[in-house]
């Protein structure tokens, strides 16, 4: 049998070649530092301190270096300790931070299952490691051994709906191709998909990409040993019972059931969001952050004023024009799409951002008075902070 080990000294995933560090940075949710600030610490948190960081299960480096070069680049001090069961992998990640010049990192091949005997961190990132354990309970509860006070978590997770016909393929393949290599096993599915039926639930679902580009992310969808996915409820139930608070996923959009229907009065908030899932159809991975069970906080708000917004990938002046000239502006998040609608008189607020004006100086800056500004704001806010686009954050502060 292929072992989760196995699968990834073969295939190192996701395909990274260190040589394009040279050309890009890949950046995304979750550990970028903006998110990290916003969901686990109010917006507020004192970035002269080093924030002591555990990358559990890193992988080719993905979120390890997106979170080192933008910790670097915004001249904040991190102590980052990488841990993998892949040696493969952890060449890979090596070999990313050498051509970025990143220091600081401290590289262990072993088990995230070990996380409490490295350390005690302020950020732990975990992202697409806890729905391959054998027991993903016990990976939540030595990552929660492992978190130090006031600090949290950034995770990724499977979810079932976004992901549909994946786990009938996994098993017919897991029973066909039962004591093959990997490169046989990888082999024999790339010929077998390309003869499914055209109305198999795989070959219709828009969500799925990983089978295209590359190997390793064919062999990672479809031929992975040990994969479960889990609904909201699940992830609510596995985090209450090993200490866990969620803080909010990093695109809550798309868990708003008052977004596709009226929510009844009988729903918790997660009954809701579970049934928003349900309805969404298309989330096929459960992204945000958590804090520690008996500290539950939510994410930042625009009612401090004191607070520094920004726009995650998002240029303002651009925005800014565009809404002032009366435009919805269109968003693309996989098969999702929205238009943000903000009145005309919203532009010069969203032009003023900078990463470095807080709320109460920006209404200094345009001139907008702190009655005009709290209702203006709070439309800026709806519009913006559902998708994961507006993030609070003192990380650029002087």
């Amino acid at each position: 049998m292929t072992t989760v080990k196995d699968q990834y000294e073969a295939y190192p995933y996701p395909e990274r070649d260190p040589a394009d560090e040279a050309k890009r940075l890949i950046t995304g949710s979750p550990s970028h530092p903006l998110e990290i600030d916003h969901y686990l610490f109010g917006g507020q948190r004192d970035w002269s301190q080093p924030l002591r960081v555990l990358v559990a299960g890193g992988g080719t480096g993905d979120g390890l270096i997106q979170l080192a070069t933008l910790m670097k680049q915004a001249g904040r001090p991190a102590q980052i300790t990488y841990v993998d069961l892949s040696t493969a992998s952890r060449k890979v990640a090596e070999a990313r931070a050498q051509a970025r010049g990143l220091t600081g990192i401290s590289f262990v091949t072993g088990s995230l299952l070990d996380a409490p005997d490295l350390g005690q961190f302020d950020y732990i990132d975990c992202c697409g490691v806890l729905h391959h354990l054998p027991d993903p309970a016990a990976g939540f509860a030595a990552l929660r051994a492992a978190l130090a006070p006031g600090g949290g978590l950034g995770f990724m997770v499977y979810a079932p709906y976004g992901r549909a016909g994946v786990y009938p393929l996994q098993a017919a393949f897991g029973a066909l191709y039962a004591g093959m290599p990997p490169a046989e096993r990888l082999e024999q599915a790339r010929r077998l998909i390309g003869e499914l039926p055209k109305g198999h639930p795989f070959r219709s679902n828009p969500n799925l990409g990983d089978h295209k580009d590359s190997d390793a992310g064919f062999y990672d969808l479809l031929l992975h040993s040990q994969d479960r996915a889990f609904t909201v409820l699940d992830l609510h139930e596995v985090m209450q019972a090993t200490g866990w608070a969620l803080s909010g996923f990093t695109m809550p959009a798309l868990y708003d059931l008052s977004r596709l229907t009226d929510r009844p009065d009988h729903l918790t908030d997660i009954q809701a969001m579970a049934v928003a899932e349900q309805l969404n159809g298309t989330i096929k991975a459960h992204v945000g952050y958590a804090v520690a069970g008996d500290e539950a906080r939510a994410p930042a708000t625009g009612g401090n004023r004191a607070l520094i917004p920004h726009l995650k990938g998002v240029d303002p002046r651009a925005l800014a024009q565009a809404v002032a000239r009366g435009q919805h502006p269109k968003m693309a998040f996989g098969t999702t799409t929205a238009r943000l609608a903000l009145p005309k008189h919203a532009a010069p607020l969203i032009a003023a951002i900078n990463g470095r004006r807080s709320l109460s100086q920006i209404a200094q800056h345009t001139g907008t008075d702190p009655i005009g500004m709290g209702a203006l704001w709070a439309k800026i806010e709806q519009a913006t902070a559902p998708w994961g686009l507006l993030l609070y954050s003192a990380l650029l502060k002087g």
